[in-house]
């Protein structure tokens, strides 16, 4: 993704800004960017995330280049990644999981720290209808510990 990204590709470096603000496994270290790249951020930018100042930078220079270089667009999908993360979205990795909540809220799998659960209940019947069992492979739900 980040090979993606650093060529351009809108859409890569709109998930790579994404999943380092959503703090998703090794996202933060494979998105980081030194300050002196050129990301530059004003101040009123940085305000209210609750995010670390470098991941932010880094943020903000994947969403600017993916997206062109306007700062406003920045803003609107950096606003947007706040709400998800404060108010709440849909996380679940089961199809049929209607919950909505904060990403904290959320388990991931044990395995491969990437899909989502509500709790053992939908990880369950998501890993019985061949959901995320198939993507996987390496998942145990006899012996699930969430972290």
């Amino acid at each position: 993704m980040r090979k993606a990204a650093e060529c351009g590709h809108a859409h890569s470096c709109l998930r790579l800004a994404q999943y380092m603000y959503l703090e998703l496994p090794c996202a933060r270290v494979v998105g980081h960017v030194e300050e002196a790249s050129g990301s530059g951020t004003s101040a009123g930018v940085m305000e209210g995330h609750d995010v670390p100042i470098d991941v932010l930078t880094s943020v903000v220079h994947w969403l600017r280049k993916g997206g062109g270089n306007p700062i406003h667009n920045s803003i609107k999908t950096l606003d947007r990644f706040r709400r998800e993360v404060l108010v709440g979205s849909k996380y679940c990795h089961n199809q049929g999981c209607e919950v909505v909540g904060l990403l904290k809220d959320f388990n991931r799998c044990p395995q491969c720290k990437y899909a989502r659960y509500r709790g053992d209940a939908c990880q369950k019947q998501d890993w019985n209808a061949g959901g995320h069992k198939a993507s996987c492979g390496t998942c145990f739900v006899e012996a699930t510990t969430y972290s």
